[in-house]
């Protein structure tokens, strides 16, 4: 079995949505002291609506393609579902990742909400989670 599934090759060698976002809405910006990933992610925020989302990202290639999934699965989405991707989503996008490599994708999600929070604190609109359902 392969260390890494196709999807997640695929991301590291062909990461989408790779860039800065000139005036973002939203910035936020992650890392992990253990490993030395550090991940930006950057929002445009329109109506409640992420219309445009990228990345900046040092670290390995779980890191490169969790950022890469990361953004894919938010743009597009109201901020209130963005806030509730969880690190398992990205992962299970992804097709699974090793489990000394969860890390990164929990990485994602930090750099997510951060940027959320950022873009919550300079307009001052709440972001609530949605209810998950309960199991």
């Amino acid at each position: 079995m392969a260390l890494y599934s196709e999807k997640v090759m695929d991301h590291f060698m062909h990461p989408r949505n790779v860039g800065v976002i000139e005036n973002a809405d939203g910035i936020g910006e992650v890392g992990n002291a253990k490993c030395g990933d550090i991940m930006k992610m950057y929002l445009k925020i329109d109506d409640g609506v992420i219309t445009d989302v990228k990345f900046e990202t040092f670290g390995c290639a779980s890191a490169i393609a969790s950022s890469s999934m990361a953004t894919e699965l938010i743009k597009g989405q109201r901020v209130e579902e963005a806030m509730a991707l969880t690190n398992k989503a990205v992962a299970e996008a992804l097709d699974g990742l090793p489990d000394y490599k969860m890390h990164c994708s929990v990485l994602a999600e930090e750099a997510i909400q951060s940027a959320l929070e950022d873009y919550r604190s300079k307009t001052g609109n709440p972001i609530e989670k949605p209810e998950k359902p309960s199991a």
